[in-house]
Order: C-alpha cells, then sequence, then structure tokens
C-alpha cells in the first residue's frame, strides 16, 4: 500500500462515519464520547488529506455531499470488514451482527424473499436487514449493496452467482378474457388473442414469450396493444382485469389459480422457467452475516433435492 493509515487516521475516518449516519457533529460526539470540536477537527483533517469536502455544513445540520456519500460506503464497508476480520480471529463471532444490504426483484422480492424474512429475523435478531426492492442492475460495490438476487446474471467477472432455482413460467387469463376471445390451445393461435407485453425498459423492447415444443425451448413473439414495463407484477395485476391473456412467473400467480381469478392455458406447451441467482462480489471479505443470509436464502427457496452450487 503507498498510504500507510494510522490510529489517528482510522479514528478520523470512524468519527467521519458516525457524523455521516447521524447527520451531526454533535450526536457524533455524544455517541463517541467526545467534544463537538474533536469531531470538527478529526473531519477537517480528514477532508485536507483527501482533498475534497465531505459534508455541506449549516448552522443546524451537516450533508455529505457527493463525494462525501461514495467515500462513506468504502469506509463502512471496511470498518465493517476490519470488524468481521477481528472477531473472525478471536473467535467472538457465535452470534452474527450488523447491517446487511440486498438488492431485490420486485416480484421476486414481494412473492419468494420478504415473506421469509422474519423467519430469518427470529434466528438472527442481532442482524439489520435492509432491502431495495428494484428491477434495475445495481452496482454492488458503488451502490453498497452486499448482495443482490436477480434473473438474469450481469456480464460482470467481479461477481459470483449462486444458482437459486428455475422459477416456472405459465401463460394465463382471466375467465372472462377466456369467455370473450376463446382459450388458445396452440402457440399458433396467440396470433388472434390479446397478448400483454413487457418491454424491456432499457431498449423497449418486448420480450419474447418461452414456450415448450418437442421437449425443445423456443421465442415466441406475440402481439398486443397493452405494455407493461419496469414492474413484472402489472402482467397479473392486467390479466386479473380481462384485459388479455400474459406470461408471468407461477409463484406469482399461484393463488389465483387456486382461487379461479386466473385460468392457465397452454400447459402442454408449459414447463419453460428463467433461473434467479444470487450476485456478490467475489473479490470482498464476506462478512459472517452476509454468509449466514446467504445460506439461509439458498435453504430456503432452493427446490427440495436440488443440488448445491
Amino acid at each position: 500500500m503507498n498510504r500507510n493509515f494510522d490510529g489517528l487516521m482510522l479514528g478520523s475516518i470512524e468519527l467521519f462515519c458516525r457524523t455521516a449516519e447521524l447527520a451531526s457533529f454533535t450526536a457524533a460526539a455524544v455517541q463517541a464520547g467526545v467534544t463537538q470540536a474533536a469531531v470538527s477537527r478529526s473531519v477537517s483533517r480528514l477532508e485536507a488529506r483527501l482533498g475534497v469536502q465531505l459534508f455541506v455544513r449549516s448552522t443546524r445540520s451537516v450533508r455529505l455531499t457527493d463525494k462525501g456519500r461514495a467515500y462513506y460506503e468504502q469506509c463502512r464497508q471496511a470498518l465493517g470488514q476490519l470488524v468481521e476480520a477481528e472477531r473472525e480471529l478471536t473467535g467472538d463471532q457465535v452470534v452474527p451482527t450488523g447491517l446487511v444490504r440486498m438488492s431485490l426483484p420486485t416480484s421476486y422480492g414481494h412473492f419468494r424473499v420478504l415473506p421469509i424474512l422474519a423467519r430469518f429475523k427470529a434466528s438472527y435478531p442481532q442482524i439489520e436487514l435492509e432491502v431495495q426492492l428494484s428491477n434495475q442492475n445495481v452496482d454492488l460495490v458503488a451502490d453498497g449493496m452486499d448482495l443482490a438476487i436477480r434473473a438474469r446474471n450481469p456480464p460482470d467477472s467481479g461477481l459470483i452467482a449462486r444458482k437459486i432455482e428455475d422459477a416456472e413460467l405459465v401463460v394465463v387469463g382471466s375467465p372472462a378474457y377466456l369467455k370473450r376471445k376463446g382459450r388458445p390451445k396452440s402457440p399458433d393461435e396467440l396470433g388472434r388473442h390479446d397478448c400483454i407485453q413487457f418491454e424491456r425498459p432499457r431498449t423497449g423492447q418486448a420480450i419474447p414469450w418461452l414456450l415448450r415444443a418437442d421437449g425443445t425451448e423456443v421465442e415466441i413473439e406475440t402481439r398486443g396493444s397493452l405494455r407493461i414495463t419496469d414492474d413484472v407484477l402489472g402482467l397479473s395485476t392486467a390479466a386479473r382485469s380481462g384485459a388479455g391473456l400474459a406470461q408471468t412467473y407461477r409463484f406469482i400467480v399461484v393463488d389465483d389459480l387456486a382461487s379461479g381469478r386466473l385460468v392457465e392455458v397452454m400447459r402442454q406447451f408449459g414447463g419453460t422457467s428463467r433461473p434467479f441467482s444470487i450476485l456478490y462480489p467475489a473479490h470482498r471479505h464476506m462478512p459472517h452475516r452476509v454468509r449466514v443470509l446467504i445460506e439461509f436464502l439458498l435453504e430456503r427457496l432452493r427446490p427440495a433435492g436440488s443440488p448445491r452450487v
């Protein structure tokens, strides 16, 4: 390393992080058991060393600058790794503690992950969870995320992907729609149906439907006057209203199918799926709290009998 970080500098970084989290020099001083002037001097010393302004100061509060926010995320992770390393060396890691931040797709988060987090919290009450529900790809390091779950692995060699499951796709419609337009029996008949489109937000292109014919998965281009973007949950909502047919994940509509609000069609052409995986940085030391969450998710979400990878 080109720079040596002595205890004084590490102390300044710790006080900077406390100030960023509490948005107050006074509150950071009280929590650290030092004077407000000591906190202010430490932050000023850090800004001078870095050559950047970390906070915008006013008479009543302080807030991070853009560069300060980026620096805080890196410092928070680094300090957390130091604490984890010390705990592992001393054996003080019987009960994992601390914050885990994860990013989940909206549909998978609502229907698969959020319903089981209460059980995780019961087993690990000292772990705090922060969940971001978003369908956009995230930069785990830049955004300060410990892990993400995605349906498609981004082309990033710096990430490790551990597959959770293959989520089955189904084609559904409401009883009212099927009574009005008839029930399709093959992919060739989809051309005369209103097929609700799901578009990729960045390209605006509709995602083809995946169906199975003669044992092979094939992509089917469909047509429709209703397009949904960004949130997959809109497909099932629109289908329930009678707007048309939709292809979505079975885990989203399992209750609708059981109640009769939606009806599965062309089941003989089904059996297709898309994989969901847990992603995390390959180069980062993994804290114990992150490791136990990953193992919990793999254990709870994988179908019975699936191999561990």
